[in-house]
């Protein structure tokens, strides 16, 4: 749909024309823009086109969609779905106070962190969403040229050929860390960006989070936030599903690695040097 189609469809949705609007930064996967309304209000519009998750833009916007939906009313503060044109990977939702800030890694800011991802999988939505989805698969298992400890990930590639360990079944936000929280002053105000929702083990989110801690701010910071969850959870630490995550990172044969700084690179091998230390 040309761009000024999809203002014309935000404004009739919200029974408001569209008059302004600004890009928002950081997505990955979409372009997202803040839409200003005749009435006052301001909205989000998100569209999934980028390869190659557009491919799968109907099942994407839908899965936050609904997610949204099934968050109101769970204290967890989330957008609000306020329409959806899933053919077209268009999402209309409201938009959050507060700014993203990826770096943000003092002890209190953690702690919150933690809590904020406990709370997410205390939510009980009505219809879970689907079973989580690995993203360690096979072909990613290649040594990375700049490993500096091979052996470490070749043990770790013969793991997760084996079965996964049993785990509860427990709601996900699946892409869980300081990349989709919002903050304002002290205050979290918000988890965006629910297209992966899953449900499987908490620990996979717990170490998601994690890994992006780390190679933002580094291997201690990381540890930190996980210890702040166990505590706050009194979940005992699965070092299987950071092994996961950590292969999870790399690239998929023939697209460009995630992380390129040799610092993001030694804090994943830290990160999983520690984790099979502890199975």
């Amino acid at each position: 749909m040309p761009h000024d189609l999809l203002l014309d469809w935000a404004g009739d949705r919200v029974g408001s024309a569209v008059v302004g609007e600004r890009p928002l930064t950081g997505g990955r996967t979409s372009t997202m823009r803040v839409l200003t309304h005749a009435d006052g209000t301001d909205t989000v519009l998100r569209v999934i086109d980028r390869e190659p998750w557009a491919t799968h833009r109907a099942a994407l916007a839908t899965r936050e969609h609904e997610t949204q939906r099934a968050l109101v009313g769970s204290g967890v503060a989330a957008p609000r779905s306020v329409a959806l044109d899933a053919a077209r990977g268009a999402h209309l939702m409201t938009l959050l106070p507060g700014t993203a800030d990826e770096h943000r890694a003092d002890d209190a800011s953690l702690r919150l962190l933690a809590q904020t991802l406990a709370a997410v999988h205390d939510v009980r939505p009505e219809v879970p969403p689907r079973g989580y989805q690995s993203w360690a698969w096979e072909a990613k298992y290649v040594v990375p040229a700049w490993a500096a400890r091979p052996a470490a990930w070749r043990v770790a590639f013969d793991l997760l050929r084996g079965e996964p360990p049993a785990h509860e079944p427990t709601f996900l936000h699946r892409d869980y860390g300081p990349h989709n929280v919002l903050w304002a002053g002290e205050v979290l105000t918000g988890v965006v960006d629910w297209v992966e929702t899953s449900t499987g083990p908490a620990w996979l989110d717990v170490a998601h989070a994690a890994s992006n801690v780390a190679v933002r701010a580094g291997v201690e910071r990381a540890r930190t936030f996980t210890a702040a969850y166990a505590a706050h959870t009194g979940r005992a630490r699965e070092p299987y599903w950071e092994v996961m995550d950590v292969v999870g990172f790399l690239p998929p044969p023939g697209r460009p690695a995630f992380f390129t700084a040799p610092a993001q690179q030694q804090a994943l091998e830290a990160l999983l040097v520690d984790a099979l230390a502890r199975l």
